[in-house]
């Protein structure tokens, strides 16, 4: 199955597209844009999500859950945010639907408008902060830290799977504040939340930075991002953790008295990461052969497949590997036994190699006469054979290997693409043949932003947190520079 992929180096879109359906993640579905996420990729985004909201929880933060709809006034509040989603509203103008006694089937009933239409939420400040302010009188109702798990809509008109449909699931974090410190605080830890969610879990290396003006989320005042090199060489944007100063508490009016008694407005911060982390763990790990999955997030971290050729020799394997599985999961370890019969032992290897199960068991009659059974890491393709006596302790520590193996792979990759640029004319170089990150200087104006996006099609994906001061000259205009940004191609 696996040689059914496009290679990477041949088309690397096309291969990841047969990859996310080929390995049972998602396909497209009736809805244009939108997409069935099947099974095995929502097992994958469930233990994603069970992680991270432990990770928010063990943080103070609790879970909610607001309106799906938001009315269309809200969005006329705070100019910078409508100005940001305009483009990517659906909005709902009736609510009725009738029988077409003319060609039948149904049409939009004409007398059932909406008084005022609703926006299918493609982000829920709005109607998060016209709630917080009937939550909110004094500090002692601060601070409020609350998440959301949730879907919403954005209507994308290109569209690939888990990396940008109409429709996607995430989580968002609206927090408010008595201070501008303690929310500066908070967006900060959510971002180091995620950065450690990513590399401890995803085994994807990334850099937290700042965003610039241009490219904020739409009503903050800054945003803070963690920035992923894909195997093609293109940045991904993997989450986002927002400084949003008073801008929505002063549109809805959110206000609190202070220890003073006096009158204040309430400091926002909004974060969220989506199922486009999805595309971020298939695109930085896996291979010509399928997915290669960090045990920490596969739906089973090993597979363990009996070779036999009668039942009475599956029988007195299947007593084996029960041991087996015994002592796997007493180690906290998930495991499949496929001792199916509608398929050979070869299919099921190259099925599990192409789904990215980190460890594969191979069990047969000779191996139960040697004491040993044969094992296969999906990150290096290679096999050995192990003793069945302590195999519960060696699987432990290779799913450790794996996790950290996987992770110093992406890293290296990353690390020899982070490419510093002083010229213009390097610049386009590197983009156009090495890819990657590029380390330049920037003169800090938009207007040169835009020209470089304009050239190149590059953004400046974020000005790293962790930087040394260095003057110098801005890659394209020449005019004085303090530091350099990251630069790259992206999704």
């Amino acid at each position: 199955m696996a040689k059914e992929l496009t290679s990477r180096s041949e088309n690397y879109s096309q291969w990841y597209q047969d990859l996310v359906i080929k390995a049972d993640l998602a396909e497209n579905s009736a809805v244009r844009g939108c997409m069935v996420i099947k099974p095995y990729g929502y097992a994958i985004w469930e233990k994603m999500q069970a992680q991270l909201d432990k990770m928010f929880k063990d943080t103070g933060h609790v879970n909610a859950y607001f309106p799906l709809f938001i009315p269309k006034s809200f969005f006329s509040k705070e100019a910078d945010h409508v100005e940001g989603f305009a483009k990517e509203c659906a909005v709902v103008t009736h609510y009725r639907l009738k029988n077409d006694e003319e060609n039948g089937g149904v049409v939009v009933d004409p007398d059932a408008k909406l008084e005022e239409e609703l926006i299918v939420r493609p982000t829920s400040e709005t109607i998060i902060w016209n709630t917080y302010k009937n939550w909110i009188q004094s500090y002692r109702d601060l601070p409020i830290l609350i998440n959301q798990w949730a879907n919403v809509v954005r209507w994308e008109m290109r569209t690939r799977l888990f990396l940008r449909t109409a429709e996607f699931l995430w989580q968002e974090g609206h927090t408010a504040h008595a201070t501008k410190l303690e929310a500066i605080e908070e967006t900060e830890k959510i971002i180091n939340v995620y950065a450690e969610f990513a590399e401890k879990y995803m085994a994807v290396p990334v850099v937290k930075g700042l965003k610039s003006a241009n490219e904020r989320f739409a009503g903050a005042l800054e945003t803070y991002s963690i920035e992923a090199l894909m195997q093609d060489g293109k940045a991904l944007q993997s989450g986002t953790s927002h400084f949003l100063g008073q801008n929505f508490a002063k549109a809805f009016d959110v206000t609190f008295a202070n220890k003073e008694g006096k009158e204040e407005h309430v400091w926002a911060t909004s974060w969220g990461v989506s199922t486009r982390l999805m595309g971020a763990l298939i695109m930085a790990h896996s291979d010509d052969n399928g997915l290669v999955l960090p045990p920490k997030l596969a739906p089973y971290q090993v597979v363990i497949v009996p070779i036999y050729r009668q039942l009475e020799q599956l029988a007195t394997i299947s007593e084996k590997v029960d041991e087996i599985i015994d002592k796997l999961k007493a180690k906290g370890i998930s495991v499949k036994y496929d001792n199916s019969d509608n398929r050979k032992p070869g299919w099921k290897f190259a099925e599990y190699e192409l789904k990215g199960v980190p460890v594969r068991l191979a069990l047969g009659p000779r191996d139960l006469e040697n004491g040993t059974i044969e094992v296969a890491r999906r990150d290096t393709l290679e096999k050995t054979s192990a003793q069945l006596d302590g195999i519960e302790d060696y699987v432990e520590k290779l799913l450790e290997d794996i996790q950290a193996n996987i992770f110093q792979k992406a890293y290296d990759y990353r690390e020899e693409h982070i490419t510093k640029v002083d010229s213009w004319e390097e610049f386009k170089d590197v983009l156009q043949n090495k890819g990657g990150f590029i380390s330049a200087h920037w003169d800090g104006t938009p207007e040169t932003e835009d020209q470089i996006k304009a050239e190149t099609k590059a953004t400046i994906r974020c000005m790293p947190l962790e930087f040394e001061p260095e003057e110098g000259k801005c890659v394209y205009s020449g005019k004085p520079s303090g530091r350099r940004v990251l630069f790259a191609l992206a999704y």
